[in-house]
């Protein structure tokens, strides 16, 4: 295509996964932050906890300067805590709730419209339907809490059977989940990533199919499924062109030409989230990592 991607997108990077030393809200927040803003290949970044209110008020502050969008991931906190949305013991899933609270601040600090969450585990066919019913409470008890700070929140669909064993999970599932939450918050949605569908069994086509009238925030991402013993096996976002992975150039390509089939993309008006879901191996440099997904996407989109 030879029309800008601006035109149709904010693009962005999933702040906490390009620079995991990041992911347990530690480290060095705001000057990895800063790295990200220098770049005006992306104008958007999503960014995730810090413990440290100093680095949260200084990655603010790059934040505000750089004109970039901000979108918020609650996935590393709940992944790192292995707190439960899900979860059937009331006083557990009350804990994550409550993390997820508490990101809704940050993410209000950091001038974020939007939170993602995940699901806790799949509890197994038995307790399946419990399990739903207590995401989409805890799902309207967010979207209560943050429609008070004009922030929506996102869920993001993830593998059932392969590492994260989410519970949300495949698509049309999740579809389910968001109709009972978005009878009383409409602008709640999901997210969908190119790197979760092979872990799914799902192809772009029929994930984003699926998913397109609820889909409100896009990912782009690699995976390893073939061999348990690969470093980078099931969902841990390699780098694209990685021996192994499931996804490169052409489907990036596949992807973004149903994203513009299915409306995501090309809406009169309407420049969603569509950013690299990207982490360096150990050994492997960030910045390298990162320069190689924009070459990808950049011919990606050179081929529409």
């Amino acid at each position: 295509m030879q029309e800008p991607w601006q035109r149709y997108l904010r693009l962005g990077i999933v702040h906490f996964m390009a620079f995991p030393e990041v992911m347990k809200g530690d480290g060095p927040y705001a000057d990895t932050i800063r790295r990200i803003a220098r770049d005006d290949f992306f104008s958007a970044i999503e960014v995730g906890w810090a413990h440290d209110p100093m680095e949260r008020q200084a990655a603010a502050a790059v934040l505000a300067e750089s004109h970039l969008s901000v979108g918020f991931g609650a996935q590393s906190a709940l992944l790192t805590t292995k707190s439960d949305l899900n979860a059937l013991d009331e006083a557990a899933r009350r804990k994550a709730v409550a993390l997820v609270e508490g990101c809704i601040d940050q993410a209000e600090a950091l001038g974020a419209r939007r939170v993602a969450v995940l699901s806790g585990p799949y509890p197994g066919a038995a307790d399946e339907a419990k399990a739903k019913e207590r995401l989409v409470d805890s799902l309207m008890e967010l979207s209560a809490y943050g429609r008070d700070r004009d922030i929506a929140i996102t869920l993001e669909t993830f593998d059932r059977t392969i590492e994260k064993r989410a519970l949300a999970g495949p698509t049309k599932f999740c579809v389910e989940v968001s109709e009972a939450v978005r009878r009383q918050y409409p602008e709640f949605g999901l997210m969908l990533d190119l790197s979760h569908m092979p872990l799914l069994n799902e192809s772009p086509r029929e994930s984003l199919t699926a998913g397109r009238d609820h889909l409100v925030h896009a990912h782009i991402g690699n995976c390893v499924m073939g061999d348990p013993k690969h470093p980078a096996y099931g969902d841990q976002h390699p780098r694209f062109g990685i021996a192994g992975g499931a996804n490169d150039t052409p489907e990036v390509l596949e992807y973004l030409r149903v994203l513009f089939e299915i409306g995501f993309l090309g809406r009169a008006g309407h420049r969603p989230f569509l950013s690299f879901e990207v982490k360096p191996l150990p050994g492997e440099d960030s910045a390298a990592v990162i320069a190689g997904t924009k070459r990808v996407f950049a011919d990606a989109w050179a081929q529409l």
